[in-house]
């Protein structure tokens, strides 16, 4: 998988919880259209078709961090 940002790590943990990009962008102090790219962006990289592919392929990959 590709290296990630110190952002992009926090975008991904914040994905991770499953949360809708309304939520995701109030958390990150991000507008949603901002936290859609995030996550387009971080789904190119890698590869995933979706949400739940990227963040299923991180925990399986080990990318996530504690």
């Amino acid at each position: 998988m590709a290296r990630l940002t110190e952002r992009g790590y926090q975008v991904l943990g914040v994905f991770a919880t499953g949360l809708a990009n309304d939520d995701i962008a109030k958390r990150l102090y991000l507008s949603t259209y901002t936290a859609k790219a995030h996550g387009k962006r971080l789904m190119a990289e890698v590869g995933a078709r979706d949400r739940t592919q990227l963040v299923v392929g991180a925990y399986q990959t080990g990318f996530t961090r504690s």
